[in-house]
């Protein structure tokens, strides 16, 4: 039987619309917000920090518990819900501003509350996607899904720089309101049913979340994933952080040019997401998991070195190739973990990679600080690019290294909490194949978040 696209999936269509105009309205307010605050509130450096930082601090303060509550809900009605709750506290902002009342408290407040809203739709969407798609398109919606992020990487920001020039920052959030409610009225517009949560009894909340940390650290595959990408979110978070500071200060290039070189990064990650299906059929989906990044991921070690003339050319193309790397890898990890999780442990298994995937970018931000104020902002650079460069060992000492197709299994979840069952799950994830500290998984099956966004596919970010 020929294959169909995942667009011939209504539901897919109408995510797939909702994240187009979310992403765009996401890409505004990422330029937007910074400038309401520096511009029209005329904030200092430190309050500007404040505001990066209370963006993704709700990840780490609820991300546990809220992926135990999405797999007690519908996930449908969670993102509908968050589309609506952000848009409602971003359309405070140009309201306040026209009324002469905004301050950065209440700018504090709709960050805050915003990126808990974000923690909501990131863990309800990965964990609903199976259910849109059905597990065997997972990889091409993931895909597509890791396509539109990088697109926006790409133009989006511009676009946010000139609404806020041409309209004013308040007003450019104001319109990054505006595409959450087309991305609600879009979720809205799905007519296939979604089950209802696995039934059972319901555990205590803390027993719940020890079960999906439990489930993600025990499982053979899940935790070298883990690791690797939360090594690839430090290593990018300790990079981007100094990036401008040697730019601008140490180089004497424009903001212009700092934004060139980090647009580029999306062009990477678009050539990466295309390619990853290419890529998995050729090498085997785990072993390309691996051998990207043992092949790629050493380019980085270029981007320290970013200089005057032909260096700083030479230091893009490396970002481009680290990129790309990255975007191999949030098609294929992504897909592979929606498709070997079983339906009652989805949320808990996306809130576990999404709590300490962003704890690693919140690390390397106060690390890139510290490292950068003893040792130099090119230290921080040289560590951030060395990390790749070693950590493909992880994904290499694991049961991927021979793996040629990865798990396609959705085993027994936990009744009530068992943590056996987890040990279970964590054990033996095919089904009764033996998967033991780098052996050979034969036959084992097939194959989506943006770190800060709040309509990615994947985990790892540029």
């Amino acid at each position: 039987m020929a294959h169909r696209s995942v667009f011939t999936v209504p539901a897919f269509r109408r995510v797939f619309a909702a994240a187009a105009v979310s992403e765009i309205g996401t890409q505004i307010s990422y330029v937007a917000i910074p400038l309401v605050a520096v511009v029209a509130l005329h904030g200092s450096p430190g309050e500007v920090g404040v505001l990066a930082g209370l963006s993704t601090v709700a990840f780490l303060v609820i991300g546990l518990p809220v992926g135990a509550w999405v797999d007690r809900m519908r996930r449908r009605k969670v993102l509908v819900a968050a589309d609506l709750a952000r848009a409602a506290l971003l359309g405070s902002v140009p309201l306040a501003w026209w009324q002469g009342v905004l301050t950065m408290a209440h700018l504090y407040a709709v960050v805050l509350a915003a990126g808990g809203a974000t923690v909501f739709f990131d863990v309800a969407k990965l964990s609903y996607l199976p259910h849109a798609v059905g597990r065997d398109r997972l990889e091409d919606a993931n895909a597509n899904l890791v396509v539109l992020d990088a697109a926006g990487d790409i133009g989006g920001r511009g676009v946010g720089g000139y609404l806020a020039q041409a309209l004013s920052a308040p007003v450019a959030v104001g319109v990054d309101a505006l595409t959450y409610l087309w991305s609600a009225a879009c979720l809205l517009g799905i007519r296939a049913a979604e089950p209802g949560p696995a039934p059972g009894p319901r555990g205590r909340l803390i027993r719940e979340m020890h079960d999906g940390l439990r489930y993600v650290l025990g499982h053979p595959v899940l935790r070298p994933i883990l690791l690797e990408g939360a090594c690839t979110n430090l290593s990018i978070q300790l990079t981007v952080t100094m990036l401008p500071v040697v730019f601008v200060r140490e180089l004497g290039f424009s903001g212009a040019a700092l934004g060139g070189f980090l647009a580029s990064g999306g062009v990477g990650l678009l050539a990466g997401s295309m390619a990853a299906r290419r890529v998995g059929r050729r090498l085997g989906q785990g072993r390309a998991l691996w051998q990207t990044s043992l092949w790629l991921a050493p380019a980085g070690l270029l981007v320290p070195l970013v200089g005057h003339g032909a260096w700083v050319w030479l230091a893009a193309l490396a970002w481009v190739v680290t990129a790309a790397k990255i975007g191999v890898d949030n098609v294929i990890k992504v897909s592979f973990r929606q498709r070997v999780t079983p339906e009652a442990l989805l949320g808990r298994m996306n809130a576990t990679f999404r709590f300490l995937l962003m704890g690693a970018l919140t690390i390397g931000g106060f690390l890139a600080g510290l490292i950068g104020a003893h040792a130099g902002p090119r230290a921080v650079l040289w560590l951030g690019a060395a990390i790749p460069a070693l950590s493909w060992l992880l994904l290499y000492l694991s049961p991927l290294r021979r793996t040629t197709t990865l798990p396609d299994t959705e085993a027994p979840s936990p009744s009530g909490g068992s943590v056996e069952g987890v040990e279970a799950l964590g054990r033996d994830p095919v089904g009764g194949a033996e998967v033991g500290g780098g052996g050979e998984v034969q036959d084992v099956g097939r194959e989506p978040s943006r770190g800060e966004r709040g309509a990615e596919a994947g985990d790892e970010g540029v």
